[in-house]
């Protein structure tokens, strides 16, 4: 690895990976053995896809979206001895929570979880009148605790950041409308207690091209010497409707809605057969990115066609050299 640092990261060897193929240039590349998760994989499973993945004891542990045979968007736990084999438990996470307003249920999906302190927070669209930010947290991926929601409908891709910045809880979100947003730009904000939510500051708009239409920010930003690296999705609105790729940017570290770099072209999208068919064609949506602090080897999840979930890698040295070397001017 260069001189570029993970910084409150820990080493991950037994991190999901598989070198670059032979002849291939690409900066994120695919597993072979895509999808990892089929459709299937719960006995009620429609589609298992843009999920959350975490260290977890000798192995992985998961969030995971499984729409059900009724279309039912709901998210369950899943465990992995080693980040490619899954077991997802067959039920949906059913979360304590003390108050019968925030606790009804009318959907969950499009998770990402983050470690903070002590715990495992959980966050997800929720549906409140609209889709806003639902926030949880577990110790152990069995017991589950759910708390306020962040936000006012209608809001989208709630991603905590690793730590709190000076003293308080970030996160990263994309304010949207009730349908199927046909906009969007990234918003930054903060809270004292993971209840009251403020000093909220635009982060970054769409731009040309694969993120035309609208952004949102995908895995839980990664600390790195160069800057907090998030990956995010971006959205082109075709002549056969929306393409779902991914990049991704530098952002300060000390104020993390400061953009230093992003990329211009993408560095992903949707090309193989699973992320192009599927029950929404042409998506490749990341949820969550293992790193190894000691090799800077990266592992992102990904949903593909909103269908199935697939696996991604990279190297942090690479990813970030590549940012700077072809950032939007």
């Amino acid at each position: 690895m260069s001189h570029i640092s993970l910084l409150h990261s820990s080493p991950l060897p037994r991190i999901p990976w598989e070198a670059r193929p032979q002849h291939n240039d690409d900066v994120v590349w695919r597993y072979s053995g895509n999808p990892i998760i089929p459709r299937d994989a719960t006995p009620t499973a429609n589609s298992v896809f843009n999920s959350a993945v975490v260290p977890f004891r000798e192995g992985f542990a998961g969030v995971f979206r499984c729409d059900d045979r009724t279309r039912t968007m709901n998210i369950h736990s899943g465990f992995s001895p080693d980040g490619l084999h899954w077991s997802i438990t067959p039920q949906p996470i059913s979360f304590t929570c003390d108050d019968p307003e925030v606790r009804r249920f009318a959907y969950r999906y499009d998770p990402r979880v983050c470690w903070i302190e002590d715990r495992y927070y959980v966050s997800w669209c929720n549906g409140y009148h609209g889709p806003t930010i639902g926030l949880g947290y577990t110790h152990d991926f069995v017991t589950f605790v759910q708390l306020e929601n962040a936000f006012l409908p209608y809001n989208r891709n709630g991603v905590l950041f690793p730590r709190r910045i000076h003293g308080r809880y970030a996160m990263l979100s994309r304010p949207s409308d009730q349908g199927h947003t046909p906009f969007g730009d990234i918003f930054y904000s903060e809270s004292p207690d993971l209840t009251y939510w403020g000093k909220h500051r635009f982060v970054m708009a769409p731009t040309g091209g694969w993120q035309s239409t609208k952004i949102g920010p995908g895995p839980t930003p990664i600390e790195t010497s160069e800057g907090w690296l998030l990956f995010y999705h971006g959205v082109l609105t075709s002549c056969n409707g929306f393409v779902y790729s991914f990049g991704a940017a530098l952002l300060d570290l000390d104020q993390p809605w400061r953009v230093m770099y992003r990329t211009a072209p993408y560095l992903l999208s949707p090309q193989t057969l699973y992320e192009c068919v599927g029950d929404v064609p042409n998506v490749a949506f990341p949820c969550a990115a293992l790193c190894d602090a000691d090799t800077g080897r990266i592992a992102i999840y990904y949903g593909c066609a909103d269908t199935v979930t697939g696996l991604a890698f990279a190297r942090a040295d690479e990813v970030i050299a590549y940012i700077k070397a072809n950032a939007v001017q």
